[in-house]
């Protein structure tokens, strides 16, 4: 005769079972799968069980022999099923990984999955279900800088922290200068949108003069100041740094994050710090303008506003800029810093360690 095994739970054991049962985004079978453990460790055979659960005998026979032998690793999950067997072999999967990875087609890049079926000798929905499989995707690409800053750690945690956690009784402001804003005039009228036809514009365009945006983004509430100028020297920084002073009130000190810059060095800003004491610069590491929260708000910029726009005067051009950013004040968001420093470097570190391979 054939005797159940009796079940003996220990209290981790006990407690993510009983965790699992009362679980409402718990998947159900694991949900029953529980139950049935938690009544033989009561001593209830599997008859009762079935009966209690209304479950099939064969069930709650199943999962209380497969937990006394793998324990809660063998209720969590199912087993292994041997389904049908794989349309193209491991090894012809194996090569077309390698080749993908290790080689390029003779004239170009990167494969695609035509020419690499041709190369492989099989249909070209087999390499897209491989690289799916693998997660390849040999047509993307990524963008990326390494800064060379020898302070690069030392800045980054001073910015990151400012941004995740302001000091009391101050502002922190990120700026910056958006250089050489063109006023572009389509050659032709912007075709406008209609059902089934995107908006048309002419792909020349003529130039009708440049204007530099200065920017200041309050990272705590949202808000923005800007200031048009011609050049972006000094002395066009230090205006734009006297409209900041006017701007904060007086009690709150002012914490700016800006880039190397020379302009932002210059001995007059300098002396110009030292009269206003409640400025403080933090400069962020050469060559990483991501981390300058004010680089957000000019890339919304130049996707709303200036990208599509067509200016036939640098005028023209300052308006439509006045008009974005109106409208952005009427609703401004704090800028939110959501990755610690540490992670940052942590990621910066695998970049590393694949560079050096790939060299």
């Amino acid at each position: 005769m054939r005797v159940a095994p009796s079940i003996l739970l220990s209290d981790v054991e006990r407690f993510q079972l009983e965790s699992w049962s009362r679980g409402r985004s718990t998947p159900h079978r694991l949900v029953d799968r529980s139950k049935v453990l938690l009544l033989a460790a009561q001593g209830f055979q599997n008859k009762e069980i079935a009966r209690i659960l209304d479950v099939s005998e064969p069930f709650a026979a199943r999962w209380r022999n497969r937990f006394h032998r793998l324990r809660l690793a063998g209720i969590e999950k199912d087993a292994p099923r041997p389904g049908r067997k794989p349309s193209i072999p491991v090894e012809k999967v194996d090569a077309i990984v390698d080749r993908t990875l290790r080689s390029k087609p003779r004239g170009a890049t990167h494969w695609s999955t035509r020419s690499l079926a041709d190369e492989m000798g099989v249909s070209h929905m087999t390499v897209q279900r491989v690289w799916k499989a693998h997660n390849l995707k040999p047509h993307v690409t990524r963008s990326f800088k390494l800064s060379k800053d020898k302070q690069f750690r030392e800045k980054l945690v001073d910015v990151v922290g400012l941004y995740m956690n302001p000091p009391e009784r101050a502002v922190v402001l990120s700026i910056d200068e958006k250089t050489q804003v063109q006023a572009l005039e389509r050659t032709q009228t912007i075709l406008p949108l209609r059902p089934g036809v995107p908006e048309g514009r002419s792909h020349d365009y003529r130039r009708n003069g440049t204007v530099d945006l200065f920017a200041s983004l309050n990272t705590i509430d949202g808000t923005v100041i800007t200031q048009f100028h011609h050049r972006h020297r000094h002395q066009e920084f230090l205006m734009f740094l006297k409209t900041l002073d006017e701007s904060v009130p007086e009690r709150l000190d002012v914490h700016v994050v800006l880039d190397n810059h020379s302009a932002h060095k210059h001995e007059r800003v300098r002396r110009w710090l030292v009269r206003h004491p409640r400025f403080h610069f933090h400069f962020t590491p050469t060559g990483s303008s991501w981390v300058n929260a004010v680089e957000s708000w000019f890339s919304r910029l130049t996707d709303k506003q200036i990208r599509r726009g067509s200016f036939k005067s640098v005028p023209a051009l300052k308006q439509a800029i006045k008009e974005f950013v109106a409208a952005y004040s009427e609703n401004p968001r704090p800028f939110v810093w959501t990755k610690p420093a540490e992670e940052i470097l942590r990621k910066l570190e695998i970049i590393k360690q694949a560079l050096v391979t790939a060299h």
